[in-house]
């Protein structure tokens, strides 16, 4: 199973009401003609005899039929490698219970009883809150029955069964399920078709799943039921941990597949600390009947999940511009609360002309109207030097002035030939020293003004630069306070796209020199430019896109994945866009970087954490300065090993 993930299935089959022989035969074609590399496939309830049989359910000849499919059902499948679960009902110990049969090989691992039954279903069926077995003479052996129970696969994956009504109970098992380590909830259900019923369904899988760091596999009952009293639509579901990785259409029958990721699920929940108090304080693997069993995996699946290539980015747009004013918000609040605290009223910083700078000083202007102060308290200076170029330099002037900012430009030329003659430099050696020194010299003047008239520097680096160690050590890695730290270089482009639209009523000049920036390559302009005028230090060109390296972060630091699934989920990421020998060598250097640069970030300046990721020393990140890459880039290395 490898990279842990695993195939599953929720199946709507044809049905007909009452036809035992047709619903047996239709759940078989379904299993036999399911995808191979399925591993577990979850019915509707009751799907043997359909769930809108009524007074049929009293009829004694017609459950034991039901009970006899069930023995061929399990025949005819022996030879497909794959877990299912189908609904019946059946007399156990004198009692009319409604069952999910977990069938595997040919034989039945388990039954689970439904506890919370609906006002129609209580007509005929008991609930059953005692766990036990009983023995059958088919399968010459003890069946487990009851609820709730585990099943585990050689502890590479387990899950549990639940009813479409004991998911709505307020109390749910499928909680105790979890907490006893279950990473898969399989629901089955006969809920009826009403308006707006499969959005509550969507709602409370969606929550659930997040809040259990679960995967749901749900499966309802379809159009062949009766139409008497309700109309059944088939909705099927799979969600993991909040996200819909499968839905069907409504009104039809088949099999909705989803690849679910276990590792991901394993890793957010060593991750949260309130689901491990739970795990902890939890006695509910105490009270779950567990039952193993052992299956062949498919090693490697040929994915059919969907990997989003912005994992910083909502995959809604609706909610993309919600999402950039909320960041908004919150980096001018944490900035509004600092001033207040130090009594200052006044903000400098460096506007180059790139994104960076760009949304600091957007912040900036958002912290002062909060606090009523004038925008003409922010202190904008662009400092050209050897690499600036008109375009960058009149974009910073531009922007100031349309947010009613204080801009000056301060030529830091002089200072820097003068500071190579200090130090013995040749101008034309165009090496780290030469381009490092004029970032130092930028910081160095905001300081001093900063101090000079009693202003916070406002920091510009962000989350990107800071993973990779882009930034110059005392240069712009340093500030007063760092808005920017825990955004992401993809997502400041679609915050300052999102302000460039905006305010394009309100303010045109504004919108229109913010579009021209999202347009300008981003670059340290460090080094001279073209003839032409042009940017010649492109820093994509140096270290790699940043749309791969910010996947790189999410996935590395945020997920804990080894690096070679990392390479694999990229590949279908940015199918079409960048071919696997790129894709390789940018994750190399990813890798090579974020372990090597973390002496930067272990002395950052303050600043707000506004995403699940967090660089800051004194927040997510406890690395130690000296660690080495080695072991991860060997492990990357094992795809070339493998061929991939």
């Amino acid at each position: 199973m490898k990279d842990g993930f695993l195939r599953a299935g929720a199946a709507t089959p044809k049905l007909r009401v009452a036809d035992i022989d047709y619903n047996e035969e239709q759940i078989i074609a379904t299993v036999n003609g399911a995808d191979p590399d399925c591993s577990l496939l979850i019915f509707p309830e009751l799907c043997v005899t359909g769930a809108t049989c009524g007074d049929l359910f009293r009829q004694k000849a017609f459950i034991d039929a039901a009970w006899d499919a069930l023995y061929r059902i399990a025949e005819e499948t022996a030879e497909k490698n794959c877990v299912f679960i189908i609904g019946l009902p059946a007399y156990i110990e004198g009692k009319l219970l409604d069952l999910s049969v977990v069938i595997h090989k040919g034989t039945i691992l388990g039954c689970n009883v439904k506890l919370t039954l609906s006002e129609e279903q209580s007509r005929y069926f008991s609930p059953y809150e005692v766990s036990g077995s009983f023995y059958d003479e088919y399968f010459d052996d003890e069946i487990a029955f009851g609820q709730p129970l585990y099943f585990c696969e050689k502890d590479l994956f387990s899950f549990s069964v639940l009813f479409h009504e004991d998911l709505m109970c307020p109390i749910s098992d499928d909680v105790d399920a979890a907490l006893s380590g279950c990473h898969i909830l399989a629901v089955l259900s006969s809920a009826p078709t009403t308006v707006g019923a499969d959005e509550k369904v969507s709602q409370i899988l969606t929550a659930q799943s997040r809040k259990l760091h679960a995967a749901y596999i749900y499966a309802n009952c379809g159009v062949g039921e009766s139409t008497t009293d309700n109309v059944f639509g088939g909705e099927d579901f799979i969600f993991e941990n909040g996200r819909e990785l499968g839905r069907s259409k409504r009104f039809s029958d088949g099999i909705t597949y989803a690849d679910i990721d276990l590792q991901f699920l394993h890793a957010e929940r060593t991750r949260d600390t309130s689901w491990r108090t739970d795990f902890a304080n939890s006695t509910a693997d105490a009270d779950m009947d567990i039952i193993g069993f052992e299956m062949e995996l498919p090693n490697e699946l040929s994915l059919i999940r969907k990997v989003p290539k912005n994992p910083f980015i909502p995959e809604d747009k609706e909610k993309i511009a919600s999402r950039c004013a909320q960041i908004l918000d919150m980096q001018a609040m944490g900035l509004v609360t600092r001033l207040k605290h130090i009594r200052c009223e006044k903000v400098i910083l460096g506007l180059s002309g790139g994104l960076d700078s760009t949304l600091a000083i957007l912040v900036s202007a958002r912290a002062l109207d909060i606090l009523g102060l004038p925008r003409t308290n922010i202190h904008a200076i662009t400092m050209p030097c050897f690499g600036t170029t008109s375009r960058t330099k009149n974009n910073s002037i531009e922007l100031a002035k349309a947010l009613g900012a204080r801009i000056d430009e301060i030529s830091i030329k002089d200072s820097v030939i003068q500071h190579f003659k200090d130090i013995g430099h040749d101008i034309d050696n165009h090496n780290v020293a030469y381009e490092n020194s004029q970032a130092r010299e930028r910081t160095q003047l905001l300081m001093d003004m900063g101090n000079d008239e009693g202003s916070l520097v406002v920091g510009t680096g962000d989350l990107s630069e800071l993973a990779l160690g882009w930034a110059t050590y005392n240069g712009d890695h340093m500030s007063m306070y760092a808005v920017n730290g825990s955004v992401p270089k993809t997502l400041i482009r679609h915050i300052v796209s999102y302000e460039a639209d905006r305010v394009k009523e309100e303010n045109p000049s504004l919108s229109e020199v913010l579009k021209d920036i999202l347009a300008t390559p981003v670059s340290p302009e460090l080094l001279p430019p073209t003839e032409d005028g042009k940017i010649s230090q492109k820093t994509e060109d140096l270290v790699g896109p940043y749309e791969l390296h910010d996947f790189f972060l999410y996935y590395f630091f945020r997920l804990g994945f080894a690096p070679s699934k990392i390479y694999r989920i990229a590949k279908i990421a940015f199918a079409g866009e960048y071919d696997d020998a790129t894709i390789y060598k940018w994750e190399e250097n990813f890798l090579r970087r974020f372990i090597s640069q973390q002496f930067k970030r272990s002395c950052l300046p303050d600043g707000p954490k506004v995403g699940s990721v967090d660089l800051s020393p004194r927040t997510d990140l406890k690395l130690p300065s000296d660690a080495a890459s080695k072991v991860f880039l060997d492990e990357l290395a094992t795809v070339l090993d493998n061929g991939d």
